[in-house]
Parts: C-alpha cells; sequence; structure tokens
C-alpha cells in the first residue's frame, strides 16, 4: 500500500510572536510558490498554544496544517494552566501531538493518561500524532519491543477501527531526541516493522497497513532521504530543524 509521507515540525517552547509568524510565512511561500498546490506528501507545525490562532490565519488555505502539541483530556472546567480540545479546535487546530516523550517523562504523563487525551481528541474532531519511544536505559536492557508495545496499546486501548485512520504513529527514542544522535535506518526500520505488525494484531492487516508512522529523533537534511528510504517509515517528526525555514524546506521536499 501506498501511504503518503506525513513531515511535521515540532516547535517545541521555541520563538516569539514575530519569528514564529516569519518561520510560517516562509514555509507557506517555500511550498506555494510556482507549485500546484499538491506536494505528494502532508506537511504540518505545531508551534506553541499561545501562537497557534496566528499561525492557523497565516497558513489558512495552504496545504499546510496547523497543530497543537499536547491537550487536556477534559472538555472544560477547573484544570487551571490547562486547553481543551474544543479550544484547539476553535483557534484553526486540525492536529495535536499526544504522548510524546517530554510529557512523559518530564511532566510524568502514564499511558493510561494519554489514552484518555487520544480519545478526547478523537471525539472533539482532532487528528492524533501518538509518540512512542523508549529510553537509551530501556534500550540497552532490551527492552525496546516491550517499551513501544505497551505504549502503542494502551495510547489505542479503545480507539475503534474507523478512528484510526485519523491516528499516526510517531516512533521517537527518547536517546535519539535533541541528542545528534539518530537511530540508524536499520534501527528505525526494525521497530517500525515491529509497530507495524502489533497494529496488525490490535486490529487487521489493511488497517495496519494504511497507518503511518513517523520518525522522531534529530532528524535533519542531510539524513532525511536514508530514513525515509526505510521500509514502513512514513515521514517524520521533526523538533531542532523545523525552527528554521531552510532546513525544514529541505526535509519536506526531501528527493
Amino acid at each position: 500500500m501506498s501511504r503518503v509521507p506525513y513531515l511535521a515540525g515540532n516547535w517545541k517552547m521555541n520563538l516569539d510572536r514575530r519569528s514564529a509568524r516569519e518561520l510560517a510565512e516562509a514555509l507557506r511561500d517555500g511550498l506555494t510558490q510556482g507549485g500546484d498546490g499538491d506536494l505528494g506528501r502532508e506537511v504540518a507545525v505545531f508551534p506553541p498554544f499561545v501562537y497557534l490562532d496566528e499561525i492557523a490565519r497565516c497558513l489558512a488555505g495552504t496545504p499546510i496544517k496547523v497543530g497543537a502539541q499536547n491537550a487536556c483530556a477534559e472538555p472544560s472546567g477547573a484544570f487551571t494552566g490547562e486547553v481543551s480540545v474544543a479550544m484547539l479546535r476553535d483557534v484553526g487546530a486540525e492536529v495535536v501531538i499526544l504522548g510524546h516523550s517530554e510529557r512523559r517523562h518530564v511532566y510524568g504523563e502514564g499511558d493510561e493518561l494519554v489514552n484518555r487525551k487520544v480519545h478526547a481528541a478523537l471525539a472533539g474532531g482532532l487528528e492524533v500524532i501518538l509518540c512512542v519511544g523508549e529510553t537509551l536505559d530501556e534500550r540497552q536492557a532490551g527492552k525496546t519491543e516491550e517499551v513501544n508495545g505497551r505504549q502503542l496499546a494502551a495510547g489505542l486501548e479503545g480507539v475503534a477501527a474507523e478512528e484510526l485512520q485519523r491516528v499516526t504513529i510517531a516512533y521517537e527514542p527518547v536517546w535519539a531526541i535533541g541528542t545528534g544522535h539518530t537511530a540508524t535506518p536499520a534501527q528505525a526500520g526494525e521497530v517500525h516493522a515491529y509497530l507495524r505488525g502489533l497494529l496488525s494484531g490490535l486490529y487487521d492487516q489493511s488497517l495496519a497497513e494504511a497507518v503511518r508512522i513517523q520518525y522522531g529523533g534529530s532528524v535533519k537534511p542531510d539524513n532525511i532521504s536514508e530514513l525515509m528510504a526505510v521500509p514502513n517509515v512514513d515521514g517524520a517528526l521533526v523538533g531542532g530543524a523545523s525552527l528554521k525555514a531552510q532546513s525544514f524546506l529541505q526535509i519536506v521536499l526531501y528527493r
């Protein structure tokens, strides 16, 4: 099955209003000028919450989706500091990243909470990028499949087959995020193949073949083509390299 590549830029807690807009404008111009609008791949950016509205307005009518880096599992109420799925939709978000390793390991979000957020996002009309990944200690202990399998199964617990088409999986080995270390194509391919096999068991082969699995972890212009050549690698969730228009455009327009 041919899966449309999906390249996404997670801006994390970076940029200010002006630089965020300048980045969005540069991406918009770089991907729309002189073309027919059909990139043959899907592109999304994930600005900080406070710039979502502005970036969504800037990119309206372009091939670039705008998403949020997190969401609350609750619909509304006394949850100081949280942002609901409805609020995200209201300011133009189409997709949300959930279960990112920084949410899991820095802020203590567990599998059960991530699953609740997945259900809230899907019920509220957002697409989801569900992140999974092992730490260096877990990899060295031979627990790579165990950890990724648990996170994937728990994150998708109760997600119906018809909802799965709005879910993308992102494999992000924690030891490769922001470290300059990238999983080798062989390492990435092994985990991506394992995750697709697990999806086949959780759902069925045809659904598993339709799900896109991104790689994330020190993705750069000089390694994107090699990574994308690996079977079962269907895109990238890009961190630092998405903060500069030139580098992210090179990643999006890889050959």
